[in-house]
């Protein structure tokens, strides 16, 4: 695949044998960013699991200090009051068969996370093969299968963001817009990795953390080195 003049310009300016700490990989993405729209920073974090053994399949939700700057659109399954609950928190799309309906005639999946109640997951179980792949199937480890919609709508508007680890054992997870301050992307990604490091594996053997490098939208992998990705106490 051809890269533009800016990747390679970029490619240029990171040295792909070094680890950098955090600070100095902030930085360097911020030096090397030169998108003319708002590039979104994702970190990339390789782990040390087995995600076919279902013990090591590392998932969860982490709140970000900061908010990833994106407006995320929210689609919650629910009835009666707590239907009337969701819209006054905010969520996007909100309802009960008609939404599952609408999802399953329709493959309508214009929305960024699914939020259920408990008492809808037998029929909204049905939509797994259209939303599963996708990521967007409601799951009480993640936060998004509760009766307290409400605060789970704020909470993931406010910025907590999901994230699951692939089958390669990888996990992707936006934390922020490349126009945040440095000290705000920090804190984002270290409140990630503390969250990171909370849900490893007691069953996962070796190493944990095998690697993590921060990118933007247009940007090329930045390594981090591991020793970095902790609060000093």
């Amino acid at each position: 695949m051809r890269r533009g003049k800016n990747y390679q310009a970029a490619r240029a300016k990171v040295d792909p044998a070094k680890r950098y700490t955090l600070e100095e990989g902030i930085g360097l993405l911020k030096e090397v960013a030169k998108a003319k729209f708002t590039e979104t920073v994702e970190v990339a974090i390789r782990l040390g699991v087995d995600p076919t053994k279902a013990d090591q399949n590392v998932r969860g939700t982490v709140k970000l200090p900061f908010g990833t700057g994106k407006k995320v659109r929210i689609l919650v399954f629910a009835k009666g009051d707590k239907e009337e609950e969701a819209r006054k928190a905010g969520a996007d799309h909100v309802g009960g068969d008609d939404l599952i309906k609408k999802i399953r005639e329709e493959n309508f999946v214009d929305f960024d996370m699914a939020i259920a109640t408990p008492d809808m997951m037998g029929a909204v179980g049905k939509l797994g093969k259209i939303l599963g792949p996708k990521g967007l199937m409601p799951n009480p480890k993640s936060g998004t299968v509760t009766f307290d919609v409400g605060k789970a709508v704020k909470e993931f508007q406010g910025g907590r963001v999901e994230f699951r680890v692939d089958k390669a054992g990888n996990v992707h997870v936006p934390v922020g817009k490349i126009n945040f301050e440095p000290q705000q992307l920090q804190e984002n990604i270290l409140s990630l990795m503390e969250t990171i490091y909370s849900v490893k594996p007691a069953t996962a053997k070796g190493v944990y953390l095998k690697g993590v490098s921060i990118s933007s939208t247009m940007s090329p992998g930045i390594k981090i080195l591991a020793s970095t990705l902790t609060r000093s106490v």
